[in-house]
């Protein structure tokens, strides 16, 4: 967690914020996302510029960490740049590394870029697995809640249960903290060591849920959760290892 203040400008105009593990703490740590949406045509452009970031960033003594995703449906390209801290005052730590290299970031990266979007959420270690190293994509499930409370009780429910049959909850839960309002209110990262994976059959959540507490149970608890949710979506992103770090 050191040298972090200059993150706070790259996640402005590169995003390219350090990465860290989930470590004890159980109020949860601040995830840093950019999205950028990549003109048209620019992609291979686009690629090249983070690339000379990082050669830059490293010929410099940079010791951060920070990982690139790429989207793999949905309309235009877009590539997500993301971290995370411990707290807040994390983002207030210099980086001198990547102050030296703002230049490449202006002119090899940003006139590559349609629109970008910031955004920050707080992890929820209590429903959430460990991360895995080896993961190379995530399937991440976007939810806009039109009640968070009963949300919250749903999903804490869920989690209990696929704990219980299967050993650990089977992703990465995120809080959202401000946002516009089309944002998402929560988040949930599933984790996939690579597309062979995604081949892997195994019974949805709520069958699951339904195998411990009975049908009656399951579909009461699915009818609030429905109920509370305005609208979800998702995504599935694959990790560039030759654009992170």
């Amino acid at each position: 967690m050191k040298k972090l203040k200059f993150a706070l400008f790259l996640a402005i105009t590169v995003g390219i914020v350090p990465l860290t593990i989930y470590g004890q703490n159980t109020i949860g740590q601040i995830l840093n996302a950019t999205e950028f949406t990549v003109a048209s045509g620019h992609e291979m452009q686009f690629i090249e510029g983070v690339k000379l970031w990082k050669e830059c960033y490293k010929e410099n003594n940079g010791t951060q960490n920070f990982n690139v995703w790429r989207r793999y449906q949905g309309e235009g390209i877009v590539y997500v740049i993301t971290g995370l801290v411990e707290n807040w005052a994390a983002m207030d730590i210099e980086d001198a590394a990547g102050k030296s290299c703002r230049i490449t970031s202006i002119r090899m990266i940003m006139p590559h870029v349609e629109k970008m979007d910031y955004s920050t959420a707080r992890s929820m270690p209590e429903y959430s697995q460990e991360p895995q190293e080896d993961t190379t994509m995530f399937w991440v499930y976007f939810f806009r809640v039109t009640n968070s409370t009963t949300f919250n009780e749903v999903a804490k429910e869920l989690t209990s249960t696929i704990r219980q049959k299967e050993g650990k909850p089977r992703g990465q839960w995120f809080s959202y903290m401000g946002a516009g309002p089309d944002a998402p209110h929560f988040m949930i990262s599933v984790p996939f060591k690579g597309f062979p994976d995604l081949d892997v059959t195994r019974d949805g959540v709520w069958k699951v849920y339904e195998s411990v507490h009975g049908k009656k149970k399951s579909d009461d608890l699915r009818a609030k959760w429905r109920s509370s949710i305005e609208n979800s979506w998702d995504y599935l992103y694959t990790l560039n290892k030759e654009m992170s770090n």
